[in-house]
C-alpha cells in the first residue's frame, strides 16, 4: 500500500475514533484557496475545537503551504495537533498543548532570502578582492 493510501486509511480510522467519542469531524479538502489547512477540523461540545493533521510517524513531511501557514497560525493563537494513529495514546494528545512543532524539522524553515542575498554579496566581494590581489 502506498504512503498516501496508508495516511488516508489512518485518517479514516481517526475520524471514526473521534466520532465515537462525540466529536463532530469535518475532513478539509485542500484546494487553491485552502492550501496548508490541516486535514481535519473537529469540534466537541465539552472540549471545543481542534485542528488536526494526520501524519505517518515514520515517514512524513510538511507541504510548502503548511511550512508557511502553520507558523502564522501559531502566532495568531490557532493551535494544530498532529495525530498518527487512532489510539487512546494519540487521542490524549488533543488534551495537551498543540504538538505540531514536535514534528517540525529544521529543513522545513523557509529560506531567508535576504540572508542568501547577503551571503552572495559577501562571496562576490571576496572573489573581487581575491582578483584584485593578483
Amino acid at each position: 500500500m502506498d504512503e498516501h493510501k496508508l495516511e488516508a486509511k489512518t485518517q479514516r480510522e481517526i475520524v471514526a475514533f473521534l466520532r465515537i467519542r462525540g466529536w463532530h469531524v469535518e475532513r478539509m479538502l485542500a484546494n487553491a484557496y485552502q492550501m496548508g489547512i490541516p486535514d481535519l477540523y473537529a469540534f466537541h461540545k465539552k472540549w471545543s475545537e481542534r485542528w488536526i493533521e494526520v501524519k505517518r510517524p515514520d515517514h512524513y513531511s510538511f507541504t510548502k503551504a503548511q511550512r508557511l501557514k502553520w507558523p502564522e497560525w501559531e502566532r495568531a493563537g490557532i493551535p494544530i495537533w498532529i495525530l498518527t494513529a487512532a489510539t487512546q495514546e494519540q487521542y490524549n494528545l488533543l488534551f495537551s498543548p498543540p504538538n505540531w512543532r514536535d514534528f517540525w524539522k529544521p529543513s522545513f524553515e523557509p529560506p531567508d532570502v535576504d540572508a542568501m542575498i547577503d551571503e552572495l554579496v559577501r562571496e562576490h566581494e571576496r572573489a573581487q578582492a581575491s582578483e584584485n590581489m593578483k
